[in-house]
């Protein structure tokens, strides 16, 4: 079974990165995009678990270790 979690800031913390990828593409002629946030994927294979404790042991790993809570939020996918 894999896993995948999206980490993203949270709407109301300033994303100075997307900031800037916008100013690049702006500047390359991309004039349609109005908005850049800019995120971290991370990618889990677990093994011997149902899709329910899957989706518990990676939401508690997203919680636990790859997010601050302050900033940050996080999104959860299950691939059976």
């Amino acid at each position: 079974m894999k896993a995948r979690v999206y980490v993203t800031l949270k709407k109301s913390v300033l994303d100075p990165q997307g900031q800037a990828i916008l100013q690049a593409v702006s500047g390359l002629g991309f004039r349609d995009i109005k908005n850049v946030r800019q995120g971290k994927v991370f990618e889990m294979e677990l093994n011997g678990v149902s899709p329910e404790q899957a989706r518990q042991e990676v939401e508690r790993v997203a919680r636990e270790v790859l997010t601050n809570p302050v900033i940050e939020e996080f999104r959860c996918e299950i691939e059976e």
